[in-house]
């Protein structure tokens, strides 16, 4: 069984510094505290988090969305999900709106809970 995360966080920052965040490998590794190597290129690879994820850029928009293939490397072998990132710029700065589609529903609520913690409550 699949599932569906979808969130929205407003972040007191530009469109184009949360892309950086997310697409550039020295900030995402800062921010998260752990190792990511990110190809900034559609078709390019990424790690992030010392290798728990993997997965391919599908499409980059530079500071409005990035679609990725996503996966975690305890997830049953070849399983991918659908990551997608839409950032917007307001008032506040950005609104993140965030969906990953596919997630095994055993894992749902931990990969849920970890965006925010590891990602969205950093990034602020």
């Amino acid at each position: 069984m699949l599932k569906t995360i979808k969130q929205k966080i407003i972040l007191g920052t530009s469109p184009h510094e949360v892309y950086e965040i997310l697409m550039d490998s020295k900030k995402h590794t800062q921010i998260t505290g752990a190792k990511a190597k990110i190809n900034r290129e559609v078709g390019g690879k990424f790690t992030a988090y010392d290798g728990y994820c993997e997965g391919t850029n599908l499409k980059l928009i530079p500071d409005k969305k990035i679609v990725q293939e996503w996966r975690a490397n305890d997830w049953p072998s070849g399983h991918y999900s659908l990551v997608t990132y839409n950032l917007a710029k307001n008032k506040n700065g950005t609104e993140l709106s965030f969906t990953q589609r596919g997630v095994p529903s055993e894992q749902y609520k931990e990969i849920k809970d970890g965006w925010r913690e590891f990602y969205w409550d950093r990034m602020k």
